[in-house]
Order: C-alpha cells, then sequence, then structure tokens
C-alpha cells in the first residue's frame, strides 16, 4: 500500500490565484451576452408580432442566464480574498449585478432599462477586474 501510495503521489505541485493560470477570465463575456439582452429588448419593443416577441423573451431569458453563469465564474473562481479586503463593496457589486440578471431584471422585463442597468453594473466590475489584473 506504502509503495502504491509513493508511485501516485504528486511530484509537482502547482499554485495560482485562480483555478489557472492568469487570463482565462474577463468580465467581457458577461458583458456581451448582456449587449444582446438590451438588443433584444430593444427589438421587443418595437415589434408587435406575438411569435417574435415570445421568441424574443425566450432568448432574453437565455442570454441573462448566461450573464448571471459568467458573473458567478468571475466571484467565486477569479476574486479573491484580498480582492474583497481592497474592495468592500464587491461582493454587493456582484450580487446585486447577478439579480440584475434575474427575475427582478433583464430575465423577468424587456424594459430596455433593466438592460442598460445591467450593463452598468458589469462596467463596475470590469473596472474593478481590470484594476487587479494590474496589481
Amino acid at each position: 500500500m506504502r509503495l502504491l501510495s509513493r508511485v501516485f503521489a504528486p511530484r509537482l505541485e502547482a499554485t495560482a490565484h485562480c483555478d489557472l493560470p492568469c487570463g482565462v477570465y474577463d468580465p467581457a463575456q458577461a458583458r456581451i451576452e448582456a449587449e444582446s439582452v438590451l438588443a433584444v429588448q430593444k427589438k421587443y419593443q418595437e415589434n408587435e408580432d406575438p411569435e417574435f416577441r415570445t421568441r424574443a423573451i425566450l432568448i432574453a431569458e437565455q442570454r441573462s442566464e448566461l450573464v448571471k453563469h459568467h458573473l458567478w465564474v468571475l466571484w467565486t473562481d477569479y476574486f479573491k480574498a484580498p480582492h474583497f479586503e481592497k474592495y468592500p463593496d464587491l461582493h454587493d457589486l456582484f450580487n446585486r449585478a447577478t439579480k440584475a440578471a434575474g427575475a427582478g431584471g433583464t430575465k423577468g422585463s424587456m424594459d430596455p432599462a433593466t438592460g442598460q442597468a445591467l450593463l452598468d453594473l458589469i462596467a463596475e466590475i470590469d473596472k474593478i477586474f481590470w484594476e487587479t489584473k494590474k496589481a
């Protein structure tokens, strides 16, 4: 048994402040999906066709879910304790942004104002993200 333990024991240990070496995370993914949501919301407002509107709602809901996913990945995998210490409102910012992409925001409303509000929150996250990348 000890022989197997030695054979399968890791020979090299690698560490990084995120899941993989830097370069794999970027708020742009969330922003692109949020821009799609806003564009769909605007098209929805310009079109009275019920089938078009149903499809628009479906797309907005799907894209909003992708926004939430990309934000959660940043929140849980990229940002670490030192970031939250330096930016004490960061947890609240992510909470507000993910909720803005949820049922109370773009996932539940076709009002373009909710899409713009989501983009504004993502822009705040983006600013902090790039400040941390410079450090």
